[in-house]
């Protein structure tokens, strides 16, 4: 417990900093890019990590680059700026990957099925949905303040569940949630984590986000805390089937990168379009 509180001192400041710091230094912005490509990195490296103790033999060189092509579409905002650019990226990398594996696979055919969907998968997983957080950065630069408050509302309403679920699954927790996936989940903590994600954002509202109303940011932090529990439960089905308790050690007292992202990853296509299409109004 004091490891993982620790972990939390040094990397929450930092966060929070890529966060807000490029309100008032606007050259900043490069900041939490960057540190959002080096865990999306990460993360991919531990998904193909995890992937190779179950011998599914996914390309990690092709795997790479098509994250690294999905990375630059989002930097320019291809969701909303070049859609058929993202659709395309995504074309080209599936049949690079098909292409690829047909020759990689020449000596044992009845692996590349499930080596070309493990290589696809952590791409998309990893580089497609994380992606959104990058073009959330740099996406809505034409309203003020606009990502940053979308971004700080993101993280404190998903840290605020989590932290909800983990205190009321301890404190109540009788009743397993998905006990044969993740058995220290409880309806209970699920309860505790919708409540504390609703007050998170009713707080951000007050604060610093009077933009989103309580009557839109409330009932969207639910929507994401539930969605965080279904991030959690299949990264958590991931390393149940390889037989591993945390994807890395890489965040001493929280495992690996890919561990912290699992609910991160599912939410941010929400956040994204959720803001495209209110803020667009």
């Amino acid at each position: 417990m004091k490891t993982r509180i620790l972990t939390a001192l040094v990397a929450l400041p930092i966060l929070i900093a890529s966060v807000v710091l490029p309100s008032y230094i606007p050259e900043t912005v490069w900041i939490f890019v960057v540190i959002a490509v080096l865990a999306l990195a990460a993360g991919l490296f531990e998904f193909y990590s995890l992937t190779k103790k179950l011998e599914l033999k996914a390309d990690a060189s092709v795997g790479y680059l098509g994250a690294a092509a999905l990375v630059v579409a989002f930097i320019f905002d291809a969701p909303a700026k070049a859609p058929e650019l993202l659709l395309a990226t995504v074309a080209a990398f599936v049949i690079a990957v098909l292409a690829t594996q047909t020759f990689r696979f020449q000596p044992d055919f009845s692996k590349m099925l499930a080596g070309v969907g493990v290589t696809v998968l952590g791409v998309l997983y990893l580089a497609f949905l994380g992606g959104f957080l990058i073009s959330t950065r740099l996406g809505f630069e034409t309203q003020p303040y606009l990502s940053t408050h979308l971004l700080a509302f993101f993280f404190l309403v998903i840290m605020g569940a989590d932290s909800g679920a983990y205190f009321a699954g301890r404190a109540f927790g009788k009743h397993k949630l998905a006990p044969k996936i993740s058995p220290g989940k409880t309806w209970e903590g699920l309860v505790g984590g919708l409540i504390t994600a609703a007050a998170f954002a009713a707080l951000a509202t007050w604060w610093f986000f009077p933009e989103l109303p309580y009557k839109w940011s409330i009932p969207l932090a639910m929507v994401m805390a539930a969605v965080s529990v279904l991030g959690d439960l299949a990264e958590s089905a991931m390393k149940r089937g390889s037989k591993t308790k945390d994807a890395a050690n890489i965040l001493p007292g929280h495992g690996g990168l890919l561990d912290r992202l699992d609910s991160l990853l599912f939410n941010a296509p929400i956040l994204y379009y959720f803001a495209r299409f209110y803020f667009a109004q």
